[in-house]
């Protein structure tokens, strides 16, 4: 196991502090075989690319093998690689190279639920007695836990599904082939953990822990965020610790900032906690060309324990949820953005980010401007940097999963094999096709997008303001303008955002930083030194501007 280590880390220091990743949909990356299907020696073919991008670290979404009714969040075994990715050899050889070439790995972790597939409930099913049964929640009849809400209300009825070998109702908070683990059985807990300590012994850096929230149920609550979730959640914790450098834990917990907070615990369990309310405000205050959505939720946003952080993130591979928000934005934001009804599911829009914003560069560039500089680290899905779209016409959350593009080759150079052979369809959208958003052609344009991304990237990391600085919202009397400074130490850093498609004035008052001359962090120009008076910024339509504010 000893080439697997992650690379080096100074004593003390927190690696994951500056940290940008890159999430992968490994079955969409890059086929090394042929058969179609993304693979794992086509990513570590690709480590290259990734490594170019600036990142840090890559998130692999599930690896395991699984009958795929849940694109692999359906786990069949949590100790193998699924067949059609490769080996666990195959895996070890990515995380040699990976670590080789800086970055970390990032797995995701799931451990609120199995597939029905799983030998642990294949053998529960056969009713109390039988081996594995208390690995499951079990019910005579659906009326327990009847105050917890169906996640998934567009495919599921009930939290409660019926299995006529036991005839006992089985309990699951997501799909009825993805039956829930009874953490109130130790034996659970210790299976869970060893299944962790399985992946961090190979040289995992770190996990996304999927459905943080769910892992315990009790009556009368809406079986989310319990404290024995939370304690389970610290020994995870405990274990990660265990290993140098310590280990990252990411938690997805769908839930308002406040309740979202408690996921730190004392700085005692997530590291980090994926900032869900945030992502469809940002989405809110361009499409309204209003500051007030993103500014309502930072101020909502409540401060972390030292050594914990958020991670911002436009989109991902799920829907873009819109749970946190009210219902009145709900229907705004699915009349803005999504007027096609296939674009609608459960509570969200499954749509790719380029497609959302109707393929607007500036608006993609103001976005990634601000993840880029709010505190916490920031999470790219693979296919924004190069302006992917997405098929609609695939079912539940498959249009935003398709084939990475590129080359303008045949099947936009991700596999070999006959179209028809393919996972899913590459993208052929007119104003989304592959043959002009691929990595080859981009690569090639010094103004493109994808090389624009790249140097916002490398702006970002190599800023220890953006990694550690506090950050201080300032007052603008135009509805459009956001803006906010990061500040460590002596230094500040000033970040002016224009939400509105026409050119507007940004008034500030800098007298906090009276005599210092705001200098442009990308072009380094100077601007007038700040005096008494009010400061005042032109922005175009959907730009920004980052200025260092330097002492004279």
């Amino acid at each position: 196991m000893e080439s697997h280590r992650p690379p080096e880390v100074p004593p003390g220091a927190s690696w994951y502090r500056d940290l940008v990743i890159y999430e992968v949909y490994p079955r969409a990356f890059r086929d090394s075989n042929g058969d179609g299907i993304g693979d794992i020696k086509g990513l570590t073919e690709k480590i290259g690319y990734i490594r170019d991008l600036g990142v840090g670290a890559v998130w692999l979404l599930p690896v395991f093998p699984s009958p795929l009714r849940d694109d692999g969040y359906d786990v069949s075994d949590f100790r193998g690689i699924h067949p059609e990715l490769g080996t666990l050899d195959d895996f070890r050889e990515f995380l040699d190279r990976a670590h080789a070439a800086g970055l970390r790995v990032l797995t995701d972790l799931v451990l609120n639920h199995t597939s029905d597939q799983h030998r642990w409930f294949q053998s529960a099913r056969y009713g109390p007695g039988h081996p594995f049964h208390d690995y499951y929640v079990w019910s005579p009849n659906p009326g327990r836990y009847k105050d917890v809400r169906v996640i998934f209300p567009d495919f599921e009825p009930s939290n409660w599904t019926f299995e006529p070998l036991c005839n006992l109702y089985y309990w699951h908070r997501f799909f009825h082939h993805q039956p829930d683990l009874n953490y109130d059985n130790p034996e659970v807990r210790r299976e869970m953990l060893d299944v962790a300590r399985f992946w961090l012994d190979m040289g995992v850096d770190g996990f996304r822990v999927d459905a943080a929230p769910y892992l315990f149920e009790r009556e009368g609550t809406a079986c989310e965020g319990l404290p024995e979730t939370h304690e389970f959640l610290k020994e995870l914790r405990r274990l990660c610790d265990q290993y140098q450098p310590g280990r990252l834990l990411i938690a997805e917990a769908n839930q308002r900032p406040a309740e979202m907070v408690k996921y730190f615990g004392a700085g005692d369990e997530f590291h980090m906690a994926f900032h869900f309310p945030l992502m469809p405000r940002l989405f809110h205050a361009v499409r309204a060309e209003s500051a007030r959505p993103i500014e309502e939720v930072l101020r909502e946003t409540p401060e972390v324990p030292a050594g914990c952080q958020w991670a911002m993130f436009l989109r991902n591979h799920d829907e873009m949820t819109l749970e946190t928000v009210s219902e009145e934005t709900r229907r705004y934001l699915w009349k803005e953005l999504a007027q096609d009804p296939r674009a609608r599911l459960n509570l969200g829009i499954r749509r790719r980010l380029w497609p959302l914003m109707g393929g607007g560069r500036r608006q993609i560039e103001l976005l990634h401007g601000l993840i880029l500089s709010l505190p916490g680290c920031s999470v790219l899905y693979y296919g924004d940097e190069i302006g992917m779209g997405d098929d609609i016409s695939l079912g539940d959350r498959g249009g935003v999963r398709t084939p990475m593009q590129w080359t303008t080759g045949p099947n936009a150079g991700f596999s070999s094999a006959p179209p028809e052979k393919l996972f899913a369809p590459v993208v052929h959208d007119p104003e989304f096709h592959f043959a002009g958003r691929n990595v080859q052609s981009l690569d090639r344009q010094s103004t493109s997008f994808l090389n624009w991304l790249r140097r916002m990237v490398k702006v970002h990391s190599v800023d220890p303001i953006f990694a550690g600085g506090s950050m201080r919202l300032l007052p603008c009397s135009h509805p459009s303008i956001l803006a906010f400074t990061r500040e460590l130490g002596d230094a500040a850093i000033l970040c002016v955002f224009n939400l509105s498609r026409f050119v507007q004035p940004a008034v500030l008052d800098l007298g906090r930083w009276k005599g210092r001359v705001p200098v442009e962090e990308i072009g380094k120009a100077w601007f007038p030194p700040i005096g008494d008076s009010p400061y005042l910024f032109t922005l175009g339509p959907h730009s920004f501007i980052w200025c260092r504010l330097e002492p004279v």
